[in-house]
């Protein structure tokens, strides 16, 4: 499937996502496979680490960084989660003021 790329790493590939919840939605992907973050194991610290600056460089890059902005970070696990995609994802969610509960 075709992906708008907007941030890729030698650990990383970030991309929009195709259904967003906010003006800005983005996909931070490791490029080496894990299922999902209840998979992770202190071998995937490296790439965890590399989620985190890539979920950071998008979010400058997109404008949402900064204490007047902000973005939410997210992680889903399993089914009750709506996780649909087997493969670890770090979604980077911003450009509106977030509400609680999510939706």
């Amino acid at each position: 499937m075709p992906a708008d790329v907007v941030h890729a790493t030698d650990r990383t590939v970030a991309f929009r996502d195709i259904e967003p919840q906010a003006p800005v939605h983005v996909l931070v992907v490791p490029r080496r496979h894990v299922d999902h973050a209840g998979a992770l194991t202190e071998e995937h610290a490296e790439d965890l680490a590399a989620m985190f600056a890539a979920a950071r460089a998008v979010a400058e890059a997109e404008g949402i960084a900064g204490p007047e902005r902000g973005y939410r970070l997210v992680l889903n696990v399993g089914k009750d989660a709506l996780n649909s995609v087997p493969h670890l994802h770090l979604h980077v969610i911003g450009g509106r003021q977030m509400t609680w509960p999510p939706g």
